[in-house]
């Protein structure tokens, strides 16, 4: 079936207007402006490794330092300058500028997040958050009653709760495991060797969390891959092991290609450490990964056409199939685009070298300090860009509230065992990590 017809037939059915022979003024303004622009979009004075021409694009207040912007993103100049370039044709014409869009737009997103992460655009599913990412994963895999799902006591709710709905649903069970007693004196040898133990004939998935922000620690996922390999390397294909990455702490720091990781799912959002637009993420699965989930939430990409039998199931990229349909917010995830080619343009392996840098200089000045009890490895091997510590004699609450009043934002780990958590990032300098350095001294 011809896209063009496919596109009608789907506005039809979609919202019940007839596309005309002309696409509005409106869509095709802003797409004439956004050609002519495309300096404004992406400044020229954006070199790789330029930090502070970085900090420029940004429009945090002054008044604080920022060490906690992996939360939540503030969106660089680049990506807000496309939000808005779509918002207006939105606003104007939203009928016509959605036609002239849907089509296409949602692939050249993932062709622009595989240039950026690695693999191939039709493995990738666009998503809102980390959160719906792992909700669609761990609640579209094929399990069968007393399959086991091996995750670790180290991981987010978001993947504890995702996964137990999952198993009530399914028969299957979980079971919890610990990689680490003391995350500071943490060994790649320790994690492999508590994984390998923990598997057995029954273990259908292997979930974990990339880098966790209840420590800090980032484990050594390439190794891990490997143990399930050698797993799998006398299984059926029916029973091989699956193996689920939550990486939304790892993506936009490591220079990695996520496709040679050996993972069959890598989830993250992509509002954090890569400035995406709020509300984004993507969901990369390899080919034996997408065959054993099904979809969760009807797509509005190539299914639909098969949904009303002009196309076939086998004719639509996976990652579309995956990417949920309905009407989402659209000049955010359709300027998604703007971030990737950001951190492209700055080098993701300064990218990596910069936060290392800054998170490095966080842990050395925090170990010297008798006062302080510092939980995230020092080596950049097992950890990434959040640093989790302690100060003798106050909550972690305390000391965020404290450094607040000094013109700090830090936050605390959402955990049961909460730490103080500072989180070096791509819009911090040395001085600003030495300020809040001397701010925790002034604790003892």
């Amino acid at each position: 079936m011809l896209r063009r017809n496919f596109l009608s037939r789907m506005g039809l059915a979609l919202a019940g207007s007839v596309i005309g022979t002309s696409i509005g003024n409106a869509a095709d303004a802003a797409d004439a402006a956004a050609e002519g622009n495309k300096a404004a979009l992406m400044p020229d004075n954006i070199n790789a490794g330029d930090w502070t021409a970085l900090r420029q694009l940004f429009p945090l207040t002054d008044d604080y330092i920022h060490l906690s912007t992996f939360l939540l993103a503030s969106h660089p100049k680049p990506v807000a300058d496309e939000i808005e370039r779509h918002r207006k044709g939105l606003d104007a014409n939203p009928s016509d500028y959605w036609h002239k869009h849907f089509e296409t737009i949602d692939g050249k997103i993932s062709a622009a997040a595989a240039s950026y992460m690695g693999g191939e655009a039709e493995q990738i599913a666009l998503t809102d958050s980390t959160t719906m990412g792992l909700s669609l994963v761990y609640s579209g895999l094929k399990l069968r009653p007393n399959d086991e799902v091996v995750q670790t006591v180290h991981d987010h709710y978001s993947t504890d709760l995702s996964l137990k709905l999952r198993a009530e649903r399914t028969g299957a069970n979980v079971r919890r495991i610990t990689l680490y007693d003391t995350p500071a004196t943490v060994t790649s040898l320790q994690v492999i060797d508590n994984l390998a133990k923990a598997i057995n004939q029954k273990t259908k998935v292997v979930a974990v969390t990339w880098v966790h922000s209840s420590t800090g620690v980032k484990l050594p996922i390439r190794a891990m891959a490997d143990v399930i390999a050698k797993a799998n390397s006398s299984r059926s294909e029916a029973d091989k092991i699956l193996f689920c990455v939550d990486g939304v702490h790892g993506f936009g720091i490591e220079d990695v290609d996520v496709s040679t990781l050996g993972c069959d799912f890598f989830i993250a959002g992509t509002h954090k450490w890569i400035f995406g637009p709020r509300g984004t993420g993507i969901i990369w699965g390899s080919k034996r990964g997408w065959n054993n989930c099904s979809a969760v939430i009807p797509s509005f990409s190539l299914s639909y056409d098969v949904w009303l039998g002009n196309s076939t199931q086998a004719q639509v990229p996976m990652g579309e199939h995956m990417s949920p349909g309905g009407f989402h917010s659209f000049e955010h995830r359709w300027a998604l685009p703007a971030a990737f080619e950001l951190h492209m343009r700055l080098g993701k392996a300064n990218v990596q070298q910069r936060i290392h840098q800054l998170n490095t200089q966080t842990k050395q000045g925090l170990a010297k300090m008798s006062h302080v009890t510092l939980y995230t490895p020092m080596a950049t091997e097992l950890s990434s860009g959040l640093v989790c510590f302690d100060v003798d004699g106050l909550s972690p609450q305390q000391v965020v509230e404290h450094m607040h009043t000094k013109g700090i934002i830090m936050s605390s780990t959402p955990y049961r065992d909460s730490y103080a958590r500072f989180a070096p990032s791509l819009i911090n300098n040395e001085a600003e990590i030495d300020k809040a350095l001397s701010e925790i001294q002034a604790l003892a």
